[in-house]
């Protein structure tokens, strides 16, 4: 790894902490040369703390500390990509991140259709809302139209349809998240038991 310390005067370079399982970013830190070595040797992610004017790694009093996963530079060489398994919040202020966000894992536009999902449950605007309607049927209900899409899906693999087949996936996806909820449990539930299963 090719790092350029010499481009700002002072020799750092700006360090980007993300988390290796959720891929959200932590923190922003500083590194110079003895900051890059000492991490690499104790695998606990250490700076060059400018206020303090020395090398300091994170969680030396608090025990929070950023155990190093991996490393990347950008393509100027003046920017590393750190992942981190974190051990507990990474802010100095107590929150998982320093942008005061919680570190969960999130699946995009997924992540996004749940909270949906759990708007128009909570809502429980049966009227106007096809998922409240379907929930306030009751499990038996919701199970069944999940098993109907099922089936739908695989009637159109075997057919030489793609956007119908397509069509059929997303219902199927949509109605397995509303089972999911009705059931008490989230996307996130499921990943973490496909994760235990890689092991």
């Amino acid at each position: 790894m090719n790092i350029n310390f010499n481009k700002n005067a002072d020799g750092l370079v700006p360090a980007i902490i993300q988390d290796a399982a959720t891929k959200n970013v932590l923190m922003l830190g500083y590194m110079n040369e003895k900051a890059l070595e000492k991490t690499k040797l104790s695998g606990l992610v250490t700076f060059f703390s400018r206020t303090k004017n020395r090398l300091w790694t994170k969680g030396e009093e608090s025990g929070n500390v950023l155990k190093l996963v991996d490393m990347k530079l950008d393509c100027d060489n003046d920017t590393l990509l750190i992942s981190v398994n974190p051990v507990g919040p990474t802010c100095h202020k107590g929150a998982d991140t320093c942008w005061n966000e919680p570190n969960i894992q999130s699946f995009g536009f997924l992540s996004s259709l749940e909270d949906v999902i759990t708007s128009r449950i909570k809502n429980a605007d049966v009227q106007n809302s096809y998922v409240a309607s379907l929930f306030e049927k009751g499990i038996n209900k919701v199970a069944q139209k999940v098993g109907e899409e099922a089936v739908e899906v695989v009637i159109e693999a075997k057919d030489n349809n793609d956007d119908l087949f397509l069509e059929e996936s997303a219902d199927l996806l949509f109605h397995y998240l509303i089972l999911l909820q009705t059931k008490g449990f989230e996307l996130n539930d499921v990943v973490n038991v496909l994760k235990i299963r890689e092991k």
